[in-house]
């Protein structure tokens, strides 16, 4: 059920960055513009505003998290559609379409998160997320490897409703799930649902720290990834080569890489892992530098690919298994929305002025600030998770 539902989460994601960037750039919109577009991602850094009621309220029909899921499912198979409908070169009309897919796909990763925390021990925790981030990376490979090649053979309208109905297999698998058993201690009401939470989680040791680590784990890795398809397009790649070698070939590394990532947790611990992928993850980031070096090179593309997809694949996977480890069970849509949404700034904020970035700095240049970026997080790590942690036992 997770590789299932990881699908049905990855599936919109990159309908609203990478695919919405090539249509954009297709549609001669200024690379500023596109760049700005990230800030339709908003939901995804706010879902914990409403993720109290998934936890307070239940609609009549499957379960407490099933039927809201269902729900969302479906309101967000006709956001994708209504995507398609809109014009490029009209960007209002475009953010109003994308804002609503991001609400909708945010609302779905409230409710799959809680499931995932729920129905899983936590002793399966890290290959639960190995193979949630499995399936999320599946369907961002549809989403956008298949998106983009579909995009040179028929128009851009269509390939959005292909999207959308590909959202059919998540929402059978939400009707096929069984439904997570109720943990002691359920809010009774709204207010519980919202500032319990709250409480329970400020009041750990070191809570503040870990929220700041969260925020900046991934930040050069995102910010990096925010500008990839139109740098890949700058340096004389094809739409069908993008699809082709950064979408499936990267596809099969990041697969390789999580489920390394999962393996090596189990033998690691979360904390050790933590340290481990966020060295390698921000030595991928110069990758990029390089490859701006070397212009139009399939064989070098192919390897920095191969290399920053492996390395993601296992820091998302540490990333994901943390984050649902340290979540309270009677209040797990809210806490990991609260987690999660730190986890969504980069990719939204940080990730508005990359367009104009990219200009002023140049391709080698920015690539260079977001390899150095990545170090922040390296040290708030160790605020709660020294090296010392290498010489003892696996947390």
């Amino acid at each position: 059920m997770a590789l299932l539902m990881g699908f049905s989460c990855g599936l919109p994601l990159l309908l609203t960055i990478t695919v919405l960037q090539a249509w954009m750039k297709d549609a001669g919109v200024d690379l500023t513009v596109i760049g700005l577009m990230a800030l339709v991602g908003l939901p995804y850094t706010l879902k914990f505003l409403w993720a109290p009621l998934f936890d307070r309220y239940r609609l009549p029909f499957l379960g407490r998290r099933r039927g809201w899921l269902l729900c969302v499912q479906a309101a967000l198979m006709l956001a994708i559609a209504g995507l398609g409908l809109a014009d490029p070169e009209v960007p209002w009309m475009v953010a109003l379409a994308a804002l609503l897919v991001t609400f909708c796909s945010a609302s779905q990763d409230i409710l799959v998160d809680a499931y995932r925390r729920e129905d899983l021990p936590d002793a399966e925790l890290g290959l639960g997320s190995s193979l949630y981030i499995n399936g999320y990376r599946v369907g961002m490979l549809l989403a956008s490897g298949g998106g983009l090649i579909l995009a040179d053979h028929v128009s851009f309208a269509c390939v959005y409703l292909i999207m959308a109905a590909c959202m059919l297999p998540g929402m059978l698998t939400t009707l096929l799930a069984p439904e997570p058993e109720l943990a002691a201690g359920m809010p009774a009401t709204l207010r519980a649902a919202v500032i319990d939470p709250l409480i329970e989680y400020f009041s750990r040791r070191d809570a503040v720290w870990v929220l700041a680590f969260i925020l900046f784990y991934k930040l050069g890795d995102t910010m990096a990834s925010a500008m990839t398809t139109p740098f890949y397009l700058d340096i004389g790649f094809s739409k069908t080569e993008i699809g082709a070698v950064v979408k499936l070939f990267g596809f099969w590394a990041t697969i390789g890489g999580s489920l390394a990532g999962g393996v090596l947790m189990l033998r690691l611990g979360i904390n050790r892992s933590l340290w481990l992928f966020g060295v390698l993850q921000a030595l991928s980031t110069a990758g990029f530098a390089v490859l701006a070096r070397i212009g139009y090179s399939l064989a070098a593309l192919s390897a920095v690919i191969a290399f920053e997809n492996f390395t993601g694949g296992m820091g998302t996977a540490a990333y994901a298994a943390f984050m649902a480890s340290i979540t309270n069970k009677r209040f797990t849509a809210t806490q990991y929305a609260l987690l999660s949404s730190l986890m969504g700034v980069p990719r939204v904020l940080a990730s508005a002025p990359t367009g104009w970035m990219g200009k002023t700095m140049g391709w080698e240049g920015f690539f260079i600030f977001c390899t150095l970026i990545a170090l922040p997080g390296l040290l708030l790590l160790q605020k709660f998770a020294p090296l010392a942690i290498f010489r003892s036992k696996p947390v």
